[in-house]
């Protein structure tokens, strides 16, 4: 081979590392924002990530994902936000009232995608449902709305529980207050004493039930909120230690060992979080996306769980169900 021809293919050879780095610098990323556990969440983050892929965008293969985890701290949010921002991240995803409060508290420019329980008007995230404006959209899953329904179900499988409590996390009033609110005046109209109930840490929830018998208390709902997802499996452990029928606001609960779940699909939502994500990746505004809500909703009754705490689930919950576990 002759000197200069060598020294072409050297050069070649030496630049396709460079070529390479190249191409996977220009790869979108995405930043991924979460109050709880890559562990808890992981159903859903598949969810959001089933949402790319659907649009074409493929983690490790043509988009990059950064995620962030607060492990529970709400107060680790911002700075988990601004980190983010630093990055120049291509969007935002924002999973869960604090952590999109968070990431609009960051940045007024870059685009956020979030997934809430909240009315994201009145919370003053978007101007409007239809057009949301400046540079947040996303989807709620309605779980404030859905709270008074959860709270007649669980009437009807107890019936004869006259004072209910209702467990809420302190640390999230943005979904706190209009959640206990709602349980509050469902409450009122089928004429049943209600106590409010409050859990921020592990260690919160372990004192909350063992305080639910000294109220007299014969049933449980738990309200949304990220942090009660991570600790589902103890929340329903607990429920049946203490012998308390419980209503949750998600499907996940009750496979869990949990008695019942009503609520949105969240999986199904967070896939939508992925969609819109893509599309801004591909040159979309955010503002220009109408906010989307959730219309898939899944009732789920764990029959195991009713036998163990010896209650009869009426006929018509079980023909209401969309699944009942055996």
């Amino acid at each position: 081979m002759k000197r200069r021809e060598f020294i072409i293919l050297l050069g070649g050879a030496a630049a396709w590392p460079l070529a390479a780095r190249a191409q996977q610098a220009a790869m979108p990323v995405v930043g991924f924002l979460n109050s709880e556990t890559a562990t808890g969440y992981a159903p859903f983050a598949a969810g959001f990530r089933k949402g790319l892929s659907e649009s074409g965008f493929v983690e490790g293969r043509n988009v990059e994902i950064e995620y962030r985890w607060a492990e529970g701290h709400n107060d680790r949010l911002p700075a988990l936000a601004a980190e983010l921002v630093r990055l120049r991240v291509a969007v935002i995803v924002a999973a869960g009232t604090p952590s999109v409060l968070a990431a609009k508290a960051a940045t007024t420019t870059m685009p956020i995608v979030f997934s809430t329980a909240v009315d994201p008007v009145s919370e003053g995230l978007v101007a409007s449902l239809n057009r949301p404006g400046g540079n947040v959209t996303g989807v709620t899953n309605l779980g404030v709305e859905l709270v008074q329904k959860q709270v007649e179900m669980l009437h009807q499988m107890v019936p004869r529980a006259n004072v209910i409590a209702a467990l809420v996390n302190p640390s999230d009033p943005a979904l706190g207050e209009p959640s206990t609110k709602g349980a509050q005046a469902a409450a009122r109209a089928l004429g049943l004493q209600i106590h409010i109930v409050q859990a921020g840490t592990e260690r919160d929830i372990e004192a909350t039930f063992a305080s639910l018998a000294r109220l007299g208390v014969g049933a449980l709902v738990v309200l949304p909120n990220t942090f009660f997802v991570s600790r589902g499996e103890q929340i329903a452990a607990l429920a049946i230690r203490h012998a308390m029928p419980t209503i949750y606001f998600r499907r996940e609960f009750a496979a869990a060992g949990g008695l019942m779940g009503y609520g949105p699909s969240v999986p199904d939502g967070y896939r939508q979080v992925g969609t819109y994500a893509a599309r801004i990746l591909k040159g979309e505004r955010p503002g220009d996306l109408p906010v989307q809500q959730s219309t898939k909703f899944e009732l789920v009754i764990n029959l195991n769980t009713a036998k163990v705490l010896g209650l009869d689930v009426p006929l018509h919950l079980q023909q209401l169900a969309d699944e009942v576990i055996e």
